[in-house]
């Protein structure tokens, strides 16, 4: 098995202990420590269901245990695919205390991205629910375990288990659950937006995660008065840490599941439980602004809205204060680390204007030129990162680390920023062939290759095109091979493909051919960039 871990050379770990940013905890002691100290205090909120901190802590020792005697082991690596209900924090809580490592994908992960996920990061577990807005996971499972056997076990948290294991909610006295990991150690997985390809492998220490979320209560003012409603799935970096409800529960405040984004159930929510802060991705937000004249559940309680994932346009979040009530906060960051925001108290321009400035004093930041040289402060560039909570490498991936990650350590982020006055950052677009599609990062190059297996397609480009609402969409232009296909047909045909809907091209244009160098030739980058300008500039 293929070592995880993730390093930093000495100096650095050495400074950002010393300067107090990687205090030594794990996620399982903190769980512990607010156990002890509010063990009455409600911790998660699931509809109907309110898990106290003492009970999350039992449920999760109880699940270490379960998983110890299923066959799993410490250091096993786990794929954990769950939708926002209370067993996601029993389940990983849980996979923590038995020193396993989950690995996070989201509800609309389909067989082609989960056997990916399982064979990179060698998984031996797969944990699931049976069913979640009419999908059967278990019958995914059969075929994870059809295509990757070293996934033997697999762990239903709620449902009908079938012929698998159901998660254990009392503890099992016989079975020793084992110390701590180290707070070096890498804590979980996560996963990336894929840049030529299926997604690359995200390892998180528990020092470094653990800082961000921290240093994040203290921006966002997280107390354990506070309410923090998961709107977003719950695997997704931003609702995890951004404060998050792992930021909400270090600091023993109440995490409140939402099993929709959709304004009805999100404000009923809001006002039964008093939610004070939430985060939404810029189309949601927009949702939520055209149904909040007409609601009718009290959320004066809602102190700030988080909005990050994808650019949020400057019309749309000067409404935000106006019609919400609210605070905005906007938030710029990436599973691999960098977090930037805007501060609570910045003046209501920057708030609307700016994607914020970095969490830390130590977020190393350059904005440079194609030729790696700094440009001047207000001219756009490349955004490269580097420091106390951002990675240094992939996991099992040294390709992508050799495009991803300088030499001195520097994460080439792949975005394109102005960096304004004190620091802060005005997002510009992606460097790229990502499509950021409501925040869901998409590789151009995945879903080409998926459509150039259709027989009808002789050849494809995916695009970006901007979008009101989604801020970015995709649309596939395609040479057919023969008589052209219905573009309905070719979308119902990526269905059949195991891959997340939100891959599914949103426009078809069908072309008779390409234009080429004189030499026949033309980069894909260069390709998708000419197709992209003259679609806009036809619909202008």
């Amino acid at each position: 098995m293929i070592p995880l871990r993730q390093t930093w050379p000495e100096e650095f770990a050495r400074r950002y202990r010393e300067k107090g940013y990687w205090r030594g905890e794990t996620f399982s002691a903190f769980l512990r420590k607010r156990a002890a100290e509010r063990p009455d205090a409600i911790a998660i909120v699931d509809r109907d269901r309110r898990w106290t901190y003492a009970e999350l802590l039992a449920r999760a020792e109880a699940a270490a245990a379960g998983y110890l005697k299923a066959g799993l082991k410490p250091g096993d690596r786990v794929v954990v695919q769950l939708a926002n209900i209370a067993e996601f924090f029993s389940a990983v809580f849980g996979l923590f205390r038995a020193r396993m490592i989950p690995l996070y994908s989201l509800p609309a992960h389909r067989i082609t991205e989960i056997a990916h996920f399982a064979r990179k990061s060698e998984a031996a577990g797969y944990i699931i629910a049976e069913r979640h807005d009419g999908f059967d996971y278990r019958e995914q499972a059969r075929k994870l375990q059809a295509e990757v056997p070293a996934v033997k076990h697999v762990i239903v948290v709620a449902g009908d288990a079938a012929e698998f294991t159901p998660l254990a909610t009392e503890r099992q006295e016989d079975v020793a659950l084992p110390q701590d990991a180290s707070p070096s150690d890498v804590a979980f997985i996560q996963i990336s937006g894929g840049s030529t390809g299926l997604s690359k492998l995200i390892p998180r220490t528990h020092d470094d995660y653990l800082y961000s979320c921290w240093a994040s209560n203290e921006i966002c003012n997280v107390t354990a008065e506070s309410v923090f409603l998961v709107a977003l799935p719950a695997a997704h970096n931003f609702p995890m840490s951004s404060p998050g409800h792992i930021g909400a529960l270090y600091a023993g405040a109440r995490v409140v599941l939402s099993p929709s984004p959709n304004p009805d159930t999100a404000f009923a929510l809001i006002e039964r439980e008093r939610v004070t802060i939430t985060g939404l991705v810029p189309p949601l937000a927009l949702l939520w602004l055209q149904a909040a004249p007409n609601r009718t559940a009290d959320i004066s309680s809602l102190e700030v809205l988080l909005v990050g994932g994808a650019k949020f346009t400057q019309e749309v979040a000067r409404r935000v204060r106006p019609t919400l009530g609210c605070t905005l906060q906007q938030v710029f960051g990436m599973a691999e680390g960098l977090v930037n925001y805007t501060r609570l108290d910045d003046p209501e321009e920057i708030i609307v204007s700016t994607q914020g400035r970095p969490i830390s004093t130590d977020d190393e930041v350059l904005v440079v030129d194609d030729l790696g040289q700094p440009v001047p402060e207000g001219e756009p560039g490349y955004l490269l990162a580097r420091g106390p909570y951002t990675i240094r490498g992939y996991h099992n991936d040294e390709s992508a680390n050799a495009r991803s990650f300088t030499e001195d350590g520097f994460y080439r982020t792949g975005d394109i920023v102005r960096r304004m006055p004190g620091g802060y950052l005005e997002v510009q677009g992606r460097a790229g062939d990502h499509i950021n599609r409501a925040g869901e990062k998409i590789s151009a190059e995945e879903i080409e290759d998926h459509l150039l297996a259709h027989p009808s397609v002789f050849d494809v480009a995916i695009v970006s095109i901007p979008d009101e609402y989604l801020g970015e969409r995709s649309c596939a232009f395609i040479i057919p091979n023969g008589e052209k296909p219905k573009g309905a047909a070719l979308k119902a045909w990526m269905r059949t493909r195991g891959i997340a809907e939100f891959k599914v091209p949103d426009q078809i244009v069908f072309v008779e051919a390409f234009a080429t160098t004189a030499a026949g030739k033309v980069s894909r980058k260069e390709l998708r960039a000419r197709l992209r300008a003259e679609f806009l500039e036809q619909q202008s």
